[in-house]
C-alpha cells in the first residue's frame, strides 16, 4: 500500500488523507524542494586602488644637481670651448634625455657589437659652443630646470634647437624674450640692407615688421625701405592667400612718407597704383607737409629721420625745433 493511502474495503471509496499529514512538497526530496535563496556570502572589502606615489621633487631634482659636471661616477667627457674646459657628464643620463646625446653615444657601435656593448668615450670635443652655456644645456637634462642670465640665453637658445630641446628652448625664449629681441632689432638695425633680402625677413609676421620699422636706428634710407616692404607684402600676400593692401595694413604705417623729396613721392604714387600697398591718405599726408613745409598734421615720429635716413633738403622743415 502506498504511504499515505488508508484502508478501504471492497466496493466502498476511498476515504480522504487524514489533515495532519504533512503537506507534498515535504515529501520531496531535499533536492527538489524550493527552498529560499541563501544569503550570499559577504564579499570582501575592495582594498585601495593602485596608485603612483611621487616623493618630493625639489629633494630629487637637488640630488641630481650634484652629479652635474661631476668626475665622480662619470663615464664620458667633453672638451668644450677654445678654453677647452672639461665637462663631466653620465651617458645613460644624456642618452635618455636627448636624442642627439644618444645618437652622439652610438656612433661608437658597430654592427657586430652587442646591444650592451660600451662605446667609446672620448673625449667628445665640442669646440664652437662656450662653456656656461653647455653647462646649461647639461643642467636641464639632469635636472629639467635651468639657471640662465642675460649673457647666455640666445646661445642656450641656439643650443637648445641644436639639440632638439623644445622645452629648453621655451625656457630660453620665456626668460629672455625682451633681452632677445632687443639683440634681434640690433642685429636688424646695424645690418639692415642685408636682412631685408634674406627670406627670414620675407617670413616676419606683419606685427613684428611694424615693431622694427618704428626704430630710429635702421642702416637704410627710407625710399629702400618702402620697397623693402613693398616685397615682403607680396610675398605675405601669395602665401597668406590676402590681398597686399591686407597684409600690409599695419607695417605701412610705420613708413616715414614725409622724409621723402617730392619726386621720390611722385614716382611712390605712380608705383602704389599697381598694388594699393600704402593708403591714399598717407601718401597725401606727406604731400601736405611739402605745400605747407612743416611736419604737421602727422605723426611726429615719421617725419624723424633714421640712422641710414639720406640727407634731402626739405628735412630742415620737418624739425619742430627749427625755425
Amino acid at each position: 500500500m502506498p504511504y499515505g493511502a488508508a484502508a478501504s474495503s471492497p466496493g466502498r471509496p476511498a476515504s480522504r488523507l487524514p489533515a495532519c499529514l504533512p503537506p507534498a512538497s515535504c515529501l520531496l526530496p531535499a533536492c527538489l524542494r524550493r527552498l529560499p535563496p541563501r544569503p550570499s556570502p559577504r564579499q570582501p572589502m575592495a582594498g585601495p586602488r593602485p596608485a603612483r606615489l611621487q616623493g618630493e621633487a625639489a629633494a630629487f631634482t637637488a640630488a641630481l644637481r650634484t652629479l652635474v659636471n661631476n668626475p665622480q661616477f662619470s663615464d664620458v667627457t667633453f672638451v668644450v670651448g677654445q678654453e677647452q674646459q672639461k665637462v663631466f657628464a653620465h651617458r645613460c643620463v644624456l642618452a635618455c634625455r636627448c636624442q642627439a646625446f644618444r645618437g652622439m653615444f652610438g656612433q661608437g657601435l658597430g654592427s657586430e657589437e652587442p646591444p650592451g656593448s660600451v662605446p667609446p668615450q672620448g673625449p667628445f670635443i665640442l669646440g664652437n659652443v662656450q662653456p656656461e652655456v653647455f653647462l646649461a644645456v647639461i643642467e636641464f637634462l639632469y635636472t629639467n630646470s635651468v639657471t640662465l642670465n642675460s649673457h647666455i640665453a640666445l646661445e642656450v637658445l641656439t643650443s637648445s634647437v641644436e639639440y632638439g630641446l623644445q622645452d629648453l628652448c621655451k625656457a630660453a625664449v620665456t626668460y629672455g624674450q625682451a633681452d632677445l629681441q632687443q639683440h634681434c632689432l640690433a642685429f636688424i638695425e646695424g645690418c639692415t640692407a642685408a636682412v631685408v633680402r634674406t627670406q627670414g625677413f620675407h617670413e616676419l609676421s606683419d606685427v613684428v615688421l611694424a615693431r622694427v620699422l618704428r626704430s630710429d636706428r635702421l642702416a637704410m634710407d627710407e625710399l629702400d625701405l618702402v620697397e623693402a616692404v613693398r616685397e615682403w607684402a607680396h610675398v605675405s600676400s601669395a602665401v597668406l592667400e590676402r590681398p597686399v593692401p591686407e597684409v600690409a595694413a599695419l607695417p605701412v604705417q610705420e613708413l616715414r612718407l614725409p622724409l621723402l623729396a617730392p619726386s621720390e613721392l611722385s614716382t611712390l604714387e605712380s608705383h602704389n597704383q599697381r598694388d594699393l600697398l600704402i593708403p591714399v591718405e598717407s601718401i597725401a599726408a606727406a604731400w601736405r607737409t611739402h605745400a605747407l613745409r612743416k611736419g604737421s598734421g602727422v605723426p611726429s615720429h615719421l617725419c624723424r629721420p633714421r640712422r641710414g635716413t639720406r640727407p634731402r633738403d626739405h628735412h630742415r622743415h620737418l624739425d619742430p625745433h627749427a625755425k
